[in-house]
């Protein structure tokens, strides 16, 4: 269904049409009336005709300067109109990019903040990894250590245990050469008695 404002433009252009219409036979009737009149030959007839051309002509003109000035008026009114359309368009889409940008500066803002939040916890993470891989490279340093101390220590017993086992020997030697020094001894003092008997 057609609104009021819809119908109005065509209504004005019925109107023009006719304006114009009547603007163009007013001139074809004062063309027909001068045609007619220098046809009867008539001075009077003529200077009517002319005159009554004349005024139709006026009116002509009138009337379509009028409709020319109207036509102005409402392409003026269109061209108004479709500034303040423009106007409110631009502003809704200011208020969007606006409303767009505040969004998308809140975002930036919330995904900087979560970057520099990781950067911060990746920073923490890598001096852990470090403090870590520290203490384990010192851990290491001292488990070998510990280990060559206990290669060195198994190497002393050895050697203390094979100087036991060579001390045990000696020993068992050292008792036999005192046992047979004692027989000896015992064999010396007891054969002087001997000697004597």
């Amino acid at each position: 269904m057609s609104s009021p404002s819809s119908r109005a433009p065509k209504a004005r252009r019925r109107q023009r049409s006719v304006r114009l219409t009547v603007a163009v036979a007013l001139l074809v009737i004062a063309a027909l009336l001068v045609f007619g009149a220098v046809l009867s030959g008539s001075w009077f007839v003529l200077v009517l005709a002319a005159g009554l051309g004349v005024a139709l002509g006026a009116a002509a003109t009138r009337i379509t300067h009028s409709e020319l000035m109207e036509t102005r008026r409402e392409a003026a009114r269109d061209r108004a109109e479709q500034a303040q359309a423009y106007r409110d368009l631009t502003v809704a889409r200011t208020a969007e990019h606006a409303a767009f940008t505040e969004t998308m500066e809140s975002r930036i803002a919330a995904h900087e903040s979560a970057i520099n939040e990781l950067e911060v916890a990746l920073t923490s993470a890598q001096k852990r990894a470090a403090e870590a891989t520290r203490k384990m490279n010192a851990e290491a340093r001292r488990a070998d250590v510990a280990e060559r101390e206990g290669i060195e220590k198994s190497e002393r017993l050895d050697d203390a245990e094979q100087r036991a086992a060579e001390a045990i020997i000696r020993v068992a030697e050292l008792e036999q050469e005192i046992d047979v020094l004692r027989a000896e001894l015992l064999a010396w003092q007891t054969a002087p008695a001997v000697r004597r008997a």
